[in-house]
């Protein structure tokens, strides 16, 4: 919270990032509960600080993932920057069976809108009215969408609770 308050992010930015963290944590605990080897304190860093650069990033008309990313590498916290970096759109790669840290940071923001947990075609919905003012933009959303849909699938098949039932579970 310190670093939220020091790099100026508003208060409805940061009750996002708090709202992000509780989900995140929620997937960390019932993950690790079945054999996942996800690190707590980098998914809790990582959840509470995705959005560090966010209102900065804005007005510069930036990349918030990239910027937020920087500011951490330059903090000394590369691992957490990574997760920072992937919020917005994790990296290509294999797949090698556990679910990643910047995973679960990823998919915990898809879920939260503002500061409510909604299911992902609620959170698209709003992003696509926002943000999908091309065409371009809005192919990028939708595929984007495909994606979070996969990951979400992923992540529940390991889990003993359903997707429409995390935001009473986290509350």
């Amino acid at each position: 919270m310190l670093l939220l308050k020091k790099y100026e992010v508003p208060e409805h930015v940061i009750e996002h990032s708090l709202r992000v963290h509780a989900v995140a944590l929620c997937l960390c605990h019932c993950l690790n509960a079945r054999g996942e080897q996800l690190d707590q304190t980098r998914v809790e860093a990582g959840s509470l600080l995705h959005d560090i650069a966010k209102m900065r990033s804005l007005g510069a008309g930036g990349n918030h993932a990239r910027a937020g990313a920087q500011l951490l590498r330059e903090l000394g916290f590369p691992e957490v920057a990574e997760i920072v970096r992937q919020h917005v759109v994790l990296d290509a790669g294999p797949d090698h069976g556990l679910i990643t840290e910047a995973e679960v940071v990823h998919y915990a923001d898809k879920r939260v809108k503002h500061t409510a947990i909604v299911p992902l075609a609620e959170r698209f919905e709003d992003l696509k009215k926002r943000y999908g003012k091309s065409p371009e933009a809005l192919a990028w959303l939708e595929d984007l969408e495909r994606q979070s849909l996969l990951l979400e699938k992923r992540i529940f098949q390991r889990i003993p609770i359903l997707p429409e039932d995390l935001a009473e579970i986290v509350e």
